[in-house]
């Protein structure tokens, strides 16, 4: 009887051992598990717009509609804000195209954000964790945060590729990408208020100048708008509300007056929308010489143009 007691209490020890093994694997594998985003996903979308997802191919995107890593987003036109991991937003500008690599999990979030063309203005509500990182790369830059409201928009002006990085809250860290791939050691800190602008050249990569005060009459009305949304939901940006609604309603709406002056005397002048390019006049007030302006510039404040 006294056997069959402890041959009992054995089995039903192994039993218990068996289970305890067995759920320990189970957390072991769930903890150890790669995980994504909890979120990340089309919030807002007004406009045109396609995802492009490996496997499957082109669709088209819609509010609402989950994110994968890997997946290739381009929006035409109109508007359109991600929500990721439930405190970073991206609001993405007309004709912009990028790639999202969106991996780990929300205490260990790795996010880059691949800016093939376009610009897209970041907005990550809370500083991040040890082992996470939030990335905006173009093909000549690298942008990293820690937590932070910051734009970036890379475009080509006469076959010449340029990154402006403006920074709103916060800093960013920047560093030059040569077009061999390589990455240079020595990062530009740019901090809340300035912004930077690199370009490169066929075998040249480079900063044209040391970080300097954001322009707030060249950003896209659209931009303005984002900025006033996040002041107002309590985001010290170092601009208050109603400076930004100055330049939403005032003065940098335009339009601009372009004045053409030769000798020092008015030539003549034009009157040109905000964003809009002002055109070489038909007439030229000397045999020889030319206009010392790139007339593909957008006109953002009145300008004067010489005669060289």
């Amino acid at each position: 009887m006294e056997k069959a007691k402890k041959k009992k209490i054995l089995i039903l020890s192994g039993i218990a051992v068996a289970v305890i093994a067995i759920i320990s694997v189970i957390l072991v594998l769930v903890l150890n598990k790669k995980e994504t985003y909890r979120i990340v996903k089309i919030y807002a979308i007004d406009g045109e717009a396609t995802v492009t997802r490996d496997g499957i191919g082109e669709m088209e995107a819609y509010e609402n509609m989950v994110l994968e890593s890997g997946d290739k987003v381009f929006l035409a036109s109109g508007s359109m804000t991600l929500r990721l991991d439930e405190d970073k937003y991206v609001y993405v500008e007309p004709n912009t195209e990028f790639k999202l690599v969106a991996e780990g999990s929300s205490a260990n979030s790795k996010t880059s954000i691949e800016l093939n063309y376009g610009a897209i203005t970041s907005d990550v509500q809370n500083a991040l964790s040890d082992g996470s990182s939030y990335e905006i790369n173009t093909p000549n830059s690298n942008m990293s945060v820690r937590g932070t409201v910051f734009r970036v928009y890379t475009y080509y002006e006469d076959d010449i590729r340029y990154t402006r990085v403006s920074v709103f809250e916060g800093k960013v860290d920047s560093e030059l990408v040569y077009a061999d791939g390589t990455v240079e050691d020595d990062r530009v800190l740019v901090n809340n208020g300035n912004e930077v602008l690199i370009y490169d050249d066929v075998d040249i990569t480079d900063y044209v100048s040391e970080p300097m005060e954001i322009n707030y009459e060249e950003l896209p009305e659209e931009v303005i708008v984002i900025l006033m949304e996040i002041v107002e939901s309590g985001t010290d940006i170092g601009v208050s509300y109603d400076e930004l609604n100055e330049y939403l309603q005032g003065v940098a709406n335009g339009p601009f007056t372009v004045t053409f002056m030769y000798n020092g005397n008015v030539f003549g002048t034009q009157t040109v929308e905000k964003g809009a390019c002002a055109t070489v006049p038909s007439l030229m007030p000397a045999p020889s010489g030319s206009w010392d302006f790139d007339f593909t510039t957008e006109i953002y404040k009145d300008t004067t143009i010489e005669w060289r």
